[in-house]
């Protein structure tokens, strides 16, 4: 028996006392996030947004089941069920073509509940914008931050006020910074330049309509039965899945960066693109015949901000890929921005009130949860662009024969014990297939907001209570001198 659906949260209505005024910057799907979580929680949003208007581009994004389950608790299942498509199974293959391992998605949503969805990232974007609107959340554009400032409006509490590039001011008691891979607010925080880091490779994105896939009976088994396709070969990887229950078929490929420096998004080559993959598993270059234009992505991550994601006064934060960006190799990027939002707002809807030291503790029991999950996930990430990218040789194959060897544990619904590994010589999270149980499956997929942030606020609490006890009993002992 597999996990339960979430609980739909209902929304929260505080008193003035507890009522946090919260301007999130980034109308991103990591912004949106946080405001739909900490507007359930009764808090007053308002998003700044820089663009001219509140949208999304780009093409697919997969959603694991466990950011599809921040997506239920938010009360959005059935909006979004409307766009997305179910893929059955995901495939590993080699570049030249043929099956290495897969992964069958149905048997892992149903133990954990909650499905894998792919989504054009627009329409993500719109229901996420919508829920949000829905919610009370207000906001504007062309406002683009300069920096933050502090104002104390009585002892022990702490306002920010977003200066923006126009000469406006905003004013907020906690000031959510969620303006992305080249955030401004996780300079500020700094107090100094801190760009994004470049990992090496850069993606081709395109869209291409699957009408004329149908005409050919080698790529209509693509549309015909959905499933997300990892070719993996030297120095570079595709991937590719079904959009819009048919319409539409995405497709990256992932590539040597050669983009001029400073550059973030350029037009691509379409030529050049086909060039890279002439001699790849035919197939992709008869979908990238079908390709008229294409743009080219610069990857690149964010290493996890230290000492702290959060001002000392708790009246600003930051989330998403401004944090820790990622490369898109676990397809986790977006799921980590939801789940950072989701908890944000779960540990907001903790406050009993707006001093410096209840905001301190909710953002505290926030970064708790957050930090080291995150860590591994940029970290994994970095892995997988190495194992996608090796060249066939030696490592290849123990790749490869790894990622078979794992498959014997598909259909079970569960991890395989300790035992069952050791008897096959195989070592938990050494699966080359991310997802998988004993890849970082285990760790990743069945995560839960909410029992983690009942967990970390009994720490704080704890932790709190221990110091003050050692306070006291300090401050007895000098009294007895």
């Amino acid at each position: 028996m597999g996990r339960p659906k979430p609980q739909v949260i209902q929304q929260q209505h505080r008193d003035a006392a507890s009522k946090l005024d919260v301007i999130v910057i980034g109308a991103g799907l990591g912004g949106l996030g946080a405001a739909i979580s900490i507007a359930l929680t009764g808090h007053k949003v308002h998003i700044v947004e820089a663009a001219s208007e509140i949208g999304e581009i780009g093409a697919g994004i997969q959603v694991l089941p466990n950011s599809s389950r921040v997506l239920f608790s938010w009360g959005m299942e059935e909006q979004l069920a409307r766009h997305a498509t179910r893929p059955k199974q995901c495939n590993y293959l080699h570049w030249k073509g043929g099956n290495i391992s897969h992964m069958d998605f149905h048997e892992y949503a149903e133990e954990l509940g909650t499905p894998f969805w792919d989504f054009h990232r627009a329409n993500l974007h719109l229901e996420l914008l919508n829920r949000a609107k829905e919610l009370g959340a207000t906001m504007e554009t062309n406002s683009k931050v300069a920096g933050i400032e502090y104002e104390y409006p009585e002892e022990g509490r702490t306002v920010a006020v977003a200066v923006l590039e126009n000469g406006g001011r905003r004013t907020a008691d906690l000031i959510v910074g969620a303006d992305g891979i080249n955030s401004r607010c996780r300079e500020i925080l700094l107090g100094r330049p801190d760009p994004p880091v470049l990992t090496g490779d850069l993606a081709y994105r395109l869209l291409l309509n699957t009408e004329d896939m149908m005409k050919d009976p080698e790529l209509r088994t693509f549309i015909e039965n959905p499933q997300v396709n990892y070719w993996m070969g030297p120095d570079a990887h595709a991937v590719n899945y079904v959009l819009r229950g048919g319409k539409l078929f995405n497709m990256v490929l992932l590539v040597p960066d050669d983009m001029p420096a400073g550059a973030n998004t350029v037009a691509g080559n379409v030529e050049e693109m086909c060039a890279l993959y002439k001699d790849w598993d035919p197939r992709i270059p008869k979908l990238l015949a079908l390709c008229d234009s294409v743009f080219k992505w610069r990857l690149c991550i964010r290493p996890n901000l230290n000492p702290t994601w959060s001002h000392e006064s708790g009246a600003f934060t930051i989330l998403g890929d401004a944090a820790h960006a990622t490369l898109p190799y676990l397809a986790s990027g977006a799921g980590m921005s939801l789940e950072d939002g989701h908890v944000l707002g779960l540990c907001l809807g903790r406050l009993a009130g707006k001093s410096d030291d209840e905001k301190k503790k909710a953002l505290k029991v926030y970064e708790r949860c957050r930090r080291e999950r995150t860590e591994k996930i940029v970290a994994r990430g970095n892995l997988q662009q190495h194992l996608y990218h090796v060249h066939d040789g030696a490592e290849q194959e123990e790749r490869d024969r790894l990622l078979k060897e794992f498959s014997v544990f598909n259909g079970r619904g569960k991890p395989a014990s300790e035992e069952e590994l050791q008897e096959k010589g195989l070592e938990d999270t050494s699966d080359p297939f991310p997802w998988r149980w004993h890849g970082v499956g285990k760790w990743l997929l069945p995560y839960q907001c909410e029992p983690d942030v009942e967990q970390r606020w009994a720490e704080v609490e704890s932790e709190a209570a221990s110091v003050e006890s050692r306070r006291r009993a300090s401050t007895e002992v000098r009294a007895q001198l």
